[in-house]
């Protein structure tokens, strides 16, 4: 099941094409992250999404019920735009019940699913605090929990952690993972290493289109991919071949001393080769560290070199 779909959408200003025929799906109960350069059109998608722009031509499909309706997607679908900000007059707990209000909910049901999610980001002690009192990250962390207010099932979160310190990075990483089962988010970062750490999918967006779209342990390599760090050159990499199972392949690179082993993805486990392949390695070289597949910011690196010489 999907929950959401987007074909050929198209967002003009102008001459200029911000959307120039994205396509995506997103599966129902995953994260899905979108990455891509400034001005790729990912805010564009999501604000197109969400009702606040007209799209030029194209269909959206939110939930299996068309495009963004008020009266259709209350209370099932909510955003964290880039650059929102809070009514400073206001307090966390009483502006979250007010939106939760606002999406259908009963007061009792708004004030325990408000004061659920501000204990969730670690602002249970600031309910009645004013928000201008409030520190930028603490602002940041008010409106990632009015996103979850009364459970929604799809939630798009541009740049949501920005402005954030490293620990509660951390924990707002957490907090999304604890989430991916029960409801769908999508996540647009600049910062690849959060977008690995809690999607399962990603899709690179560039000038408007979606150009690459899959599950990230197979766009990283990780089921199919073992990087090993060597303390020195290996002696017989031939020896080496020998004693993994066929469809394997090493390839060593001596200036990094990283020895590259792939293997057929889903007919053996990173176990079976490492069973195979440590002893004979640790007797010819040494071993310092193994790395399984690589980091989703080499992939999107190595993609973004291959569009650009082509």
């Amino acid at each position: 099941m999907t929950s959401l779909e987007i074909r050929d959408l198209v967002k003009c200003y102008g001459a200029r094409r911000a959307l120039d025929g994205l396509t995506l799906t997103v599966p129902r109960h995953t994260v899905t992250g979108i990455v891509g350069s400034n001005g790729a059109g990912k805010t564009t998608m999501m604000m197109t999404v969400a009702g606040f722009l007209r799209p030029t031509s194209g269909s959206i499909n939110l939930l299996g019920q068309g495009p963004f309706d008020a009266e259709i997607h209350n209370g099932r679908f909510s955003i964290l735009p880039q650059d929102s900000e809070l009514p400073l007059a206001s307090r966390p707990l009483e502006l979250l019940v007010h939106y939760g209000r606002l999406q259908g909910l009963r007061r009792e049901e708004a004030l325990r699913s408000a004061k659920e999610m501000l204990d969730a980001v670690h602002l249970g002690d600031r309910l009645h605090s004013p928000i201008r009192a409030l520190s930028h990250g603490m602002r940041k962390r008010v409106m990632m929990a009015q996103c979850f207010i009364g459970r929604p099932e799809l939630v798009l979160l541009d740049e949501p952690l920005s402005g954030l310190d490293p620990i509660e990075v951390a924990h707002m990483r957490g907090f999304i993972l604890q989430r991916k089962s029960r409801q769908t988010i999508m996540i647009s970062s600049h910062n690849l290493h959060d977008i690995e750490q809690v999607c399962d999918h990603v899709a690179f967006v560039e000038k408007g289109r979606t150009v690459r779209f899959a599950r990230i342990d197979e766009l990283t390599g990780k089921s199919n991919i073992l990087s090993y760090q060597l303390a020195s050159e290996p002696s017989d990499i031939p020896a080496l071949m020998s004693v993994l199972p066929d469809g394997a392949t090493l390839d060593f690179n001596p200036a990094k001393r990283i020895l590259i082993c792939r293997y057929p993805a889903g007919k053996f486990t990173p176990q079976e080769i490492n069973h195979a392949l440590l002893p004979a390695l640790q007797a010819q070289c040494g071993l310092i560290s193994i790395t399984q597949g690589n980091s989703l910011e080499d992939e999107y690196l190595k993609h973004s070199l291959r569009t650009k010489r082509s």
